[in-house]
């Protein structure tokens, strides 16, 4: 029986042309992080899964790839299975994000690092997904982050930077929603939520956009809580903006005060106050901020402060507030003709030209800056040179015995 030659579910391969369009985005973001001050570092894949399981990285951690323990046997596997915790049998598991991993990182080279470190990390990580459309169980993470600045110039300048590397991929309309944890913490004390339900119904009202107000109000009744009022207020902050503010009994006056000065301080960029913004994960300490688009019904990316997470390490807190662009997401904007190449040229040649005077002609172009690939000339001339335009070539040139040299080709634009 022939064997399955499918990559494992929830992970892909990819094709050139579509490595190429990869490459190009990562090209952009990468240039234009470093232009606004960034630098980058890179992590280990793995992390030990007692950093990986301390409560840091929300629901995430359910979703983490472990690594069993070098030498374990069949015995050790039934024992554990048996226990229900197999994951004491795991002493490393794949990272399920990058902001763990940083913050690891940080405390690991804290000594040599500036007093206030602005990271970028591009890098793929893995979780343990139920494979759907833009859902993977393998997909790379475009992270930047401020460690060491307690005041708004850290959301300032991740805003700024984030906002320019989407204009820089050619993505209009972008916005940017904003809110704060302590809004949230506001709304949920209003409605008499008891503390240790506040992360499950934080991550109820982050449902908002797909169940509805009804469906959150349910789904917060099916905990025990008594709901009465709870559609009407959700009712009322739904449309988010910034007059919404105004009625809210509940909100925190120095956050929202925050949050307008933020909005004061980048007037270059829309940002829109929505209450109702939760991000999922459970680390967020204060400001918040999530990627829309109008004619998209899901984030392109986000973040916010998690003041409290490099503690866990350190033994002390350390300001700390990031960004992530939704990369799987936006790389499918990208438009089909983004990584053109001026100058990539096809050279066609006959199935019996001379192989030193062609690599000649290569190396010449190559030489002057071109991207060359060589193709020996077939029946379907038309197919060869669709497939070479979808390469993200602009040019070819036909190579015969009557040419001598790179001056001799006649280029000719493709498309």
């Amino acid at each position: 029986m022939a064997q399955t030659v499918n990559p494992p579910r929830g992970m892909r391969d990819f094709l050139p042309a579509e490595k190429a369009t990869r490459e190009h985005a990562l090209g952009v973001i990468r240039r234009s992080y470093a232009a606004h001050g960034f630098d980058e570092i890179e992590t280990p894949v793995m992390e030990d899964s007692a950093h990986l399981h301390s409560g840091m990285g929300g629901d995430n951690e359910k979703l983490a790839f472990a690594v069993l323990r070098r030498g374990l046997g069949a015995d050790d596997l039934a024992a554990a299975a048996a226990a229900g915790d197999v994951l004491a049998l795991a002493d490393l598991g794949l990272r399920f994000d990058l902001t763990v991993p940083l913050a690891r990182f940080y405390a690991t080279h804290r000594a040599t690092l500036p007093p206030v470190f602005r990271s970028i990390q591009i890098a793929p990580v893995w979780r343990a997904e139920r494979p759907q459309k833009g859902r993977y169980r393998q997909f790379v993470q475009c992270d930047i982050d401020v460690i060491g600045e307690a005041g708004q110039l850290a959301e300032i300048e991740l805003i700024t930077a984030t906002a320019a590397t989407l204009d820089a991929l050619g993505l209009a309309g972008c916005r940017i929603r904003i809110n704060d944890r302590r809004i949230l913490t506001g709304l949920l004390e209003f409605w008499g939520i008891p503390a240790e339900l506040h992360e499950r119904a934080l991550i109820t009202i982050d449902k908002l956009d797909k169940i509805g107000a009804g469906g959150v109000v349910a789904e917060l009744g099916g905990l025990g809580l008594q709901t009465e009022g709870f559609a009407e207020t959700l009712g009322a902050v739904a449309d988010g903006g910034w007059g919404s503010a105004d009625p809210l009994p509940w909100l925190d006056r120095d956050a929202y005060a925050e949050l307008l000065a933020l909005r004061a301080a980048v007037p270059q960029v829309e940002l829109v106050f929505d209450p109702t913004l939760v991000r999922g994960m459970g680390y967020y300490t204060g400001t918040i901020f999530e990627i829309a688009h109008a004619d998209l019904g899901y984030s392109l990316g986000g973040g916010g402060r998690y003041d409290g997470m490099i503690g866990r390490f350190l033994g002390t807190d350390v300001p700390a507030c990031g960004f992530s662009i939704g990369f799987e997401r936006i790389v499918d904007l990208l438009p089909a003709d983004a990584v053109r190449r001026s100058g990539a040229v096809v050279l066609v040649h006959d199935k019996d030209a001379d192989a030193a005077a062609l690599v000649a002609l290569k190396s010449h172009l190559v030489r002057e800056g071109r991207r060359v690939r060589l193709e020996k000339r077939s029946k379907n001339l038309k197919a060869l040179l669709e497939r070479a335009e979808a390469d993200g070539f602009d040019g070819f040139a036909f190579v015969n015995a009557d040419i001598v040299d790179a001056a001799s080709l006649d280029i000719k634009p493709l498309g």
